[in-house]
């Protein structure tokens, strides 16, 4: 198909108001289907693991964390509320500090 760069070009908006109503039924109903496709490897009793899902429950164990308070030579971040080490200190503007991630 030939395309005519020349021509203005239309947004969709236009387009779809342009359209008469028995066209755009007439598209929907070209795009939808009423086949269902079912999978017939995949049953009820697949388990899936969701992301984000709290799994703590099924491991049987319990994870220990050492918290480590902050160190003379660390500072958060007054944008992303992180723990850095100065050396990545980008600003120190007005009592804020800022690091280079967030600058």
């Amino acid at each position: 198909m030939a395309t005519d760069y020349d021509a203005p070009r239309r947004s969709e908006a236009e387009e779809m108001a342009e359209d008469s109503l028995e066209e755009l039924k007439a598209r929907r109903n070209e795009t939808q289907s009423g086949v269902v496709d079912v999978d017939d490897d995949a049953t009820a009793s697949d388990n899936f693991e969701l992301p984000g899902a709290d799994l703590s429950g099924l491991s049987g164990e319990d994870l220990t964390v050492k918290v480590v308070p902050k160190q003379s030579d660390e500072f958060t971040c007054s944008v992303c509320f992180l723990v850095h080490h100065r050396t990545r200190l980008a600003e120190d503007a007005g009592g804020r500090n800022i690091c280079q991630d967030c600058a």
